[in-house]
């Protein structure tokens, strides 16, 4: 009987996670103030001249190519901003610095490269919308 109630339990807390993560994944979190700050030479390119979409990626990611094409036909429309897509085993030390965590992640930086927003997960168009529009 209690091994019932321990496997009735466990699945619980796991149905409540996978709740919980299911609605955090790819919604963009606006920071307030963020000291994270990248520079060209630690993406390997330069900045855009508003803005610049960071997106770390891994080979294997399925979500990483909806991310990029989602991405990709948003930023076709601002001209001044920049998307650069960064391979996450590649950049292991600025992976760390910036706390990624897990592929897709998404960073949308201002013109100087610090953190204004953060995506974890593949962003909805209008999310990416709003972000860019808080820059």
């Amino acid at each position: 009987m209690n091994s019932i109630l321990i496997v009735g339990a466990v699945l619980l807390l796991a149905l409540a996670f996978g709740v919980i993560d299911r609605k955090r994944s790819g919604k963009v979190n606006i920071k307030v103030e963020s000291s994270h700050q990248v520079n060209k030479e630690e993406i390997g390119s330069e900045l855009g001249e508003v803005a610049t979409v960071l997106q770390f990626s891994s080979a294997f990611c399925t979500p990483c190519r909806t991310t990029r094409s989602t991405l990709a036909s948003v930023i076709s429309h601002y001209p001044k901003i920049k998307h650069v897509e960064v391979d996450a085993e590649s950049k292991l030390e600025l992976v760390r610095r910036l706390g990624i965590r897990q592929t897709p992640t998404t960073l949308f930086l201002n013109s100087a490269g610090r953190e204004i927003a953060r995506a974890v997960g593949a962003p909805k168009r209008d999310q990416v919308v709003n972000a860019l529009a808080r820059i």
